[in-house]
């Protein structure tokens, strides 16, 4: 069951509105705020720029209101000093990854966040063994890199970008150039999501020019510096780190690789140069490369792959190619349901109401563009 929203009550409370007042003005019942209070159920996406305006915050900021006040406390985190406490972190942070990647990712970033807050107020005091504080830092490192992807995953970019340079700041402290590395990535894909191609190349470039790399690490860069080349206009430069990334996952990696590089695989790789043809509109280029994307990959799976399909189907939308483009949104009317990513479902009702309003798209595909619309706005906690 979701927490309460006290933050969201005393925010109500602080602009001048009662329960009553605030459904009045929002024309809902007085019953559906008490709910969304309690927790229970969200308001629907076409309320919240006015509740915002209401409240006097941005829409980001009314995310953060909206979400319940959970109360974490990591494994014996309060009892321990030392590597135990290093420990806790950890385990806490293998615990996250598990969720995301759990049915195309829970929502995790509000757990992971408030998590590694009172981590780093732990630092601040300095309440540990300084004996195991390369250690403790290397842990909270990890822990902070965890929340910034999270809730990059749910739209936060601002916040996002906070955590990753907490996270950077405390793997540098604590020599840990394994979590560097992967913050770093992700301070890349988040440059390129915010419209910032040109940072998102030079964090690639700075990386695979000042080192040597495993293969698949190696591989992981080389397909950010292809997004950010192709984001740039440098398409045929693109097309070849790409290439470079798929080689390099030919190449027997070392045993010292880190263990975050598991989901670094083809698939991967096919998702990120699809996406960069999408979004620079070589469609026809993009659909095959989406195609290979959504082909099945053993073993654990990364929480965000369904992006690859919304994408899909978005490019076979724009090309007119109607009898595939049913098939595929049929196929992903199963799957809204389980997609929690907030980026993956904007794109996808966007997408689906692009679709709708297209020219000549067959009545059969209207409908069921509309019941994915319908199934990507809907309360995530009504069944």
């Amino acid at each position: 069951m979701a927490g309460k929203r006290k933050r969201f009550a005393q925010r109500r409370k602080a602009c001048g509105y009662s329960q009553e007042a605030l459904a009045e003005a929002l024309q809902v019942d007085r019953t559906t705020v008490q709910r969304w209070e309690r927790g229970v159920g969200d308001p629907h996406p076409r309320q919240r720029p006015l509740l915002a305006k209401l409240l006097h915050v941005e829409l980001e900021e009314l995310d953060d209101l909206l979400a319940p006040d959970i109360s974490v406390d990591l494994p014996t985190v309060d009892r321990e000093r030392g590597d135990g406490f290093a420990c806790a972190i950890r385990h806490m942070s293998q615990q996250l990854i598990m969720l995301d990647n759990e049915l195309n990712g829970l929502p995790i970033a509000e757990i992971a966040a408030r998590s590694f807050k009172k981590v780093h107020r732990r630092l601040g005091n300095g309440d540990y063994d300084r004996k195991a504080e390369h250690e403790i830092q290397s842990a909270a490192a990890e822990l902070a890199e965890i929340a910034g992807w999270a809730l990059f995953n749910e739209g936060k970019f601002n916040a996002s970008r906070r955590f990753n340079q907490e996270a950077l700041f405390l793997a540098k402290l604590a020599c840990d150039r394994s979590t560097e590395l992967i913050t770093l990535q992700n301070m890349g894909m988040l440059a390129g999501w915010s419209g910032r191609p040109r940072e998102e190349l030079a964090i690639a470039q700075s990386v695979i020019e000042r080192e040597r790399m495993s293969p698949r690490v190696e591989a992981m860069f080389r397909a950010r510096e292809g997004q950010g080349l192709a984001g740039t206009g440098h398409h045929r430069e693109a097309a070849r780190s790409f290439g470079r990334a798929r080689s390099l996952l030919l190449d027997n990696g070392p045993d010292s690789e880190p263990p975050w590089v598991w989901w670094v695989s083809d698939q991967e790789i096919d998702r990120q140069q699809g996406r960069s043809l999408h979004e620079t509109g070589d469609l026809h280029a993009a659909i095959p490369v989406l195609e290979r994307a959504m082909h099945h990959q053993e073993g654990s799976q990364v929480g965000y792959r369904s992006v690859a399909a919304v994408r899909l189907l978005d490019s076979l939308l724009r090309v007119r190619s109607w009898q595939t483009a049913e098939v595929e949104a049929r196929n992903l009317v199963p799957a809204v349901n389980e997609m929690s990513s907030v980026i993956t479902l904007e794109i996808l009702t966007k997408v689906a109401g692009r679709g709708r309003a297209a020219p000549g798209a067959p009545s059969s595909l209207r409908d069921t563009l509309e019941q994915i619309e319908s199934i990507a706005t809907e309360d995530p906690y009504d069944f």
